[in-house]
């Protein structure tokens, strides 16, 4: 039976035996205790499934991947330590020297750190284009060496909408794995699977967690690419002779997953930790009730911030004017999320000025909980660009970056209002 999202969320990913724990147990253990000598040969040989080590697999932390794979209707999930390890092992997986990445220049200050910064030191270039540029222009930064498409649905902090059908249409016509960040989104507003991806990056420290408790991070496999005789993935069709000749093309399903942990996580080990699989499983139980209090409490703060005299723009995609609201209504049509970005007039000391005057909303280098909080992400999380990257990015001087909680909206824009008669 195929249950609605807001059923999955307080019932995927764990179904207890008779007798056993409702919720999933934590499983805080390294290792796993087996009688026969052949059954552990068979779960190294990926011939069997089970656990030998945490630093591959953990009961708790498949317990998550389950939730979070059966949301984004996938077909298996790789828990990992953070959203930057997801991204980083997604890459790894398809990458190396030599390879490329073409990539939305629109995305995290921490990603785009990650793909022009660290990713080139060993090797691996990325093309960054600007997600609103026709496809055709997009296309010519396609060579033989590109392995990944990368996107965000919901762009931090310049808070685009990825139009999802022009992006797959030139992923399928060039045979490349199509790769989405659907952090601030959530498959709760939006199933990046439905429209053209192949694979699903989550930093599950954000609403999936949504307390600021847990770190984590999520990659999906969406089981929808044909990685056989695709020239682009030489690794997956040729034999691994670290797994005694298994071909990753060959096998049924979870292709790219498969690979992903039984060669970068086993090499590089940066694996979810059982606690914090725990709090990301019970955070997203709430996950859908969250999204609908975010979404209407920050479509309630941007019709006034669009509106206040002291403030130069505003970034959300419920409002009618906003450029990318015909792509929300198409893409995230039951909600666009807590996220929002605006621009105070005047200089970056008003913005600080501003943000130091916030009682309610704290200052913080987080987003996508239940509390409300701002940052300014020219001096901090995109603190590394320039100023050209910066404007590429979608992300101007004056930029605030507020993730709106799920407070009470009079409170939240009453504590704004404050703020703002301080400047």
């Amino acid at each position: 039976m195929a249950y609605k999202q807001d059923t999955i969320c307080v019932q995927g990913g764990y179904r207890p035996k008779s007798g056993e724990s409702r919720i999933p147990p934590i499983s805080q253990s390294t290792t796993y205790f087996y009688d026969s000598t052949q059954g552990m040969a068979d779960l190294f040989d990926l011939k069997a499934d089970g656990y030998f080590y945490s630093r591959l697999a953990n009961p708790t932390v498949a317990a998550f991947e389950g939730k979070v794979t059966a949301l984004e209707g996938g077909v298996a999930g790789v828990g990992c330590s953070s959203g930057m390890a997801a991204t980083t092992l997604a890459a790894f997986t398809v990458c190396g020297a030599g390879d490329n990445i073409v990539s939305s220049s629109a995305i995290y200050g921490g990603t785009f750190n990650l793909f022009a910064v660290t990713l080139p030191k060993l090797g691996i270039e990325t093309r960054f284009f600007d997600p609103d540029a026709p496809a055709e222009e997009i296309e010519k930064l396609i060579d033989g060496n590109t392995r990944l498409i990368f996107t965000e649905t919901v762009a931090n902090p310049s808070i685009k909408i990825l139009d999802f059908e022009k992006i797959a249409a030139i992923a399928k016509k060039y045979g490349v794995l199509f790769a989405v960040d659907n952090t601030l989104a959530t498959p709760v507003l939006c199933r990046p699977f439905e429209w053209g991806a192949n694979l699903i990056i989550h930093s599950s420290t954000k609403y999936l967690d949504g307390h600021a408790a847990a770190l984590g991070g999520m990659i999906v496999d969406g089981g929808n690419f044909n990685f056989k005789g695709n020239p682009r993935y030489a690794s997956f069709n040729e034999p691994d002779e670290s797994y005694h000749g298994l071909v990753y093309a060959d096998l049924p399903t979870a292709q790219f997953a498969t690979k992903c942990r039984a060669q970068m996580m086993r090499d590089i080990g940066a694996m979810m930790s059982p606690q914090n699989a725990f709090l990301s499983w019970l955070g997203c139980d709430t996950l859908a009730l969250r999204m609908e209090r975010h979404s209407s409490n920050a479509k309630k703060v941007a019709a006034y911030l669009s509106k206040h005299p002291k403030i130069d723009w505003v970034w959300h995609a419920s409002l009618p004017e906003n450029k990318y609201h015909a792509l929300a209504e198409k893409y995230l049509p039951h909600g666009q999320g807590g996220m929002l970005s605006f621009g105070i007039k005047g200089d970056v000391a008003q913005a600080a000025k501003f943000m130091e005057a916030l009682k309610l909303i704290t200052q913080e280098t987080h987003v996508a909980d239940v509390r409300s909080c701002v940052l300014h992400p020219a001096s901090t999380t995109h603190r590394q660009l320039t100023k050209e990257e910066l404007a590429a990015a979608g992300v101007p001087e004056n930029l605030v970056r507020l993730s709106v909680g799920i407070e009470n909206p009079e409170d939240i824009i009453a504590d704004l209002e404050q703020a703002l008669a301080n400047i």
